[in-house]
């Protein structure tokens, strides 16, 4: 598996878009509700590495930067 240090803000503001998009496609489906929660954590971890002072980098899976990339 592959990993990036990437920056913790704009992987937060990626993870928003994304969740927004996962919002306007309502699904019941178990893929769908595994997808949300994932994105909803990596966006919370990216928040709290932002906020964090001499931080600001999140390090992530090559799964977990597609997952908020726009090509999913």
């Amino acid at each position: 598996m592959s990993y990036a240090a990437i920056d913790a803000g704009r992987v937060a503001k990626a993870a928003g878009a994304a969740l927004k998009t996962l919002e306007m496609t309502p699904s019941d489906s178990e893929a769908h509700q595994r997808k949300t929660i994932m994105v909803e954590r990596i966006r919370a971890l990216a928040l709290a590495a932002a906020d964090t002072q001499g931080g600001g980098v999140i390090t992530l899976t090559s799964e977990e930067f597609w997952l908020i990339s726009n090509n999913w």
